[in-house]
């Protein structure tokens, strides 16, 4: 939860360093308690404001923080399994286990 809460401001910091508009943006963002900024839908403009790849990173971490509070965190979506705490600690955010994620992958290509 520390690494995902971590990974989060550090996005929101680099984001509120853009501009002036962008940190009262960031400022309500963060001005919620824990439970609320995982649960509450990002503001679409700071979305829009955000790259691609940061705002998907910023919505896997609330949803990762989401099934923290509704004690899924750590279990596949898929089979259920216990995602090894290894996966875990490389990907905090990671929905699938090792086994179903490689599935996904070789199902997309």
């Amino acid at each position: 939860k520390q690494d995902l809460l971590a990974q989060r401001k550090t996005i929101l910091e680099s984001l509120s360093g853009q501009s002036d508009d962008m940190k009262e943006l960031v400022k309500t963002v963060e001005s919620g308690d824990e439970a609320d900024v995982a649960s509450d839908a990002i503001d679409r403009t700071l979305l829009t404001a955000l790259g691609t790849q940061d705002a998907k990173r910023l919505q896997q971490i609330d949803n990762a923080l989401d099934r923290i509070r509704q004690n899924k965190y750590g279990r596949c979506i898929k089979c259920g399994k216990e995602i090894p705490e290894e996966r875990l600690s490389a990907i905090p955010w990671a929905l699938l286990c090792i086994d179903c994620a490689t599935m996904e992958e070789r199902k997309n290509r």
